[in-house]
């Protein structure tokens, strides 16, 4: 039951423990840059109040989580409504493409049609 639970969702096991691993490390090393910075201040840190760490943690978690997120927000629902030509996600390319694939293959059925008749000469 695990191995299956691995093996169909490895990815966001991995990707979920590496944000979570990641947001600790930034929880961490902000509370020891604010617990510096209070103690330069002769002020003792704390986590909650008016002038706890809580604070500037939210604000730089939501706005990391906001940049992040409004960025693949705004490239996923563009890319699904405007075209970049020539680009991979393009449809274009895939016509062209096709088109090309077309041409080759006719060129090769008729090089192959002429060399036939060449040997039945």
């Amino acid at each position: 039951m695990i191995a299956r639970f691995w093996r169909d969702y490895n990815l966001s096991i991995v990707l979920g423990a590496m944000f979570i691993v990641s947001w600790l490390v930034q929880t961490v090393a902000g509370w020891f840059q604010f617990a510096a910075e209070q103690a330069a201040h002769d002020q003792a840190a704390q986590a909650f109040g008016a002038d706890g760490y809580f604070w500037p943690w939210a604000q730089a978690t939501f706005e990391n989580w906001q940049s992040e997120f409004l960025q693949l927000f705004t490239f996923v629902v563009l890319t699904t409504f405007l075209v970049h030509r020539k680009s991979h996600e393009s449809k274009d390319s895939n016509e062209q493409m096709q088109a090309s694939l077309k041409r080759i293959e006719k060129a090769v059925k008729q090089l192959g049609e002429a060399e036939v008749a060449a040997r039945t000469r």
